[in-house]
């Protein structure tokens, strides 16, 4: 198969990657990318399926009881900028710890190597330990904060968690400034749409690793009509075959986008509002169940004709079925990113910060999203994937869930995060309105 040309000795066989990509669609979903042993399907209980990539990104209320949080909001376990860092020995060592989640690197076709950190390690003489150790946020963060509460390493240099756990473990003081003089691809390739998050204004603290957008999918061809709407969801003859997310932090941004609402200030009088008028249709049936990612068998069968979905899964499932589309309604929908971070303490700082930098140079961004097939934080790696000599690789170049248009792009936004002050309020709300 052809290859695409990358400067700096970077071997990436984009059609071998998708390949690749292709061959693990069955692992990526039902394993919901996030999870190394799953339930088995047979022994969930009823109405639960695997839980989605998003699920586990965006877990909750747990993790937020464990911050400690002061009753005047000042967290307790907080570390105050001087006591972040330690003795950086990335001069001497030229190693660093590198902690993600299963299935979110590019491989090659035996699944051993990892090719875009094989040429980091020969460009920069910088061995990476990589490790698929981030099954879930709340357990990482319950690995990782006895170190952190108490001023010690975790002995982890770069790590990746989703937003609303970045921006609790910024607000802690538990990561490190990055020094973008060093990190020049960063500076002049982030998406500008990803520059300004509003726990982390700046990016000082954090640097995506990979984003996604949180929409509704549905089956053009069974529903007989284009949707533009979050309120067409409610459409008299989509009673019953319509499903919304079960978790609160997965559902409700697209919900209140819906409404209206400008999800970067929403407010807790707009998420009331949201429920009283969500309560009704589920008590009248119209929304079939909550779920998980049991979303994509419900509308791969046409059981549901539309449903509340990640971006990234209906990729992969648009790969089997053309008829599915994904909708970004015209009031909006949600952007989201997952989040490279350096720990307070890291031994080998400099190191991180050149290889987050290194996956800003957008031929390896561009290698990196023709694997993991979600949005690509470098809007120029789509340049480097169009030029390839295979039509399938240059085919991502167009596709608008991994490289959004402007159009597109104008109606996403990063969702305000849920305080720890307003979790337990709004958490009881949502449980009350939707049962689950």
């Amino acid at each position: 198969m052809p290859k695409l040309s990358i400067p700096r000795s970077l071997p990436v066989d984009f059609a071998a990657t998708l390949r690749t990509s292709r061959a693990a669609y069955t692992s990526r979903t039902t394993r919901a990318r996030r999870d190394v042993l799953p339930p088995r399907r047979d022994v969930l209980p009823p109405g639960r399926g695997v839980p989605t990539r998003r699920a586990v990104l965006r877990g909750g209320v747990a993790a937020a009881g464990a911050l400690g949080l002061g009753a005047c909001g000042v967290p307790a376990a907080y570390v105050a900028p001087g006591d972040r860092t330690a003795a950086d020995r990335s001069a001497r060592e030229h190693e660093l710890d590198f902690a993600n989640w299963p299935l979110y690197i590019d491989t090659d076709d035996s699944g051993r190597r990892r090719p875009t950190l094989d040429a980091f390690t020969r460009r920069t003489g910088i061995r990476v330990h990589y490790t698929e150790e981030i099954n879930d946020n709340d357990e990482f963060f319950g690995k990782v904060s006895p170190s952190l509460m108490n001023h010690q390493s975790t002995e982890r240099d770069l790590i990746v968690i989703s937003g609303w756990m970045c921006a609790r473990f910024v607000r802690l003081g538990w990561v490190q400034e990055m020094d973008r003089g060093r990190q020049p691809h960063v500076a002049r390739h982030l998406d500008p749409s990803l520059r300004d998050p509003a726990f982390d204004p700046g990016r000082r603290y954090t640097v995506p690793w990979q984003s996604g957008i949180t929409g509704i999918a549905y089956n053009a061809r069974k529903l007989g009509r284009t949707l533009h709407h979050v309120s067409e969801l409610w459409d008299d003859d989509l009673k019953g075959r319509v499903t919304l997310l079960s978790g609160m932090d997965e559902a409700f941004a697209l919900l209140l986008q819906g409404d209206g609402v400008d999800i970067t200030r929403w407010t807790t009088d707009d998420f009331h509002r949201m429920c009283d008028r969500l309560a009704p249709r589920v008590r009248a049936g119209h929304i079939r169940r909550f779920t998980g990612n049991d979303y994509i068998k419900d509308l791969s069968s046409g059981d549901v004709l539309a449903c509340q979905a990640y971006s990234g899964d209906v990729i992969q499932l648009q790969a089997d079925n053309p008829d599915i589309r994904f909708l970004v309604p015209e009031e909006g929908a949600e952007l989201w990113a997952e989040s490279l971070m350096i720990p307070d303490r890291a031994a080998h700082k400099r190191n991180a910060e050149r290889l987050i930098d290194y996956y800003y140079e957008p031929e390896v961004a561009a290698a990196l999203a023709a694997w993991v097939n979600y949005v690509c934080p470098v809007p120029a790696a789509r340049d480097v994937l169009a030029a390839s000599q295979d039509k399938e690789t240059a085919a991502l170049a167009e596709d608008p869930l991994i490289f959004p248009d402007d159009a597109t792009r104008r109606r996403l936004a990063i969702a305000r995060d849920i305080t720890a002050r307003e979790r337990p309020e709004l958490a009881r709300r949502w449980s009350g309105t939707t049962g689950v």
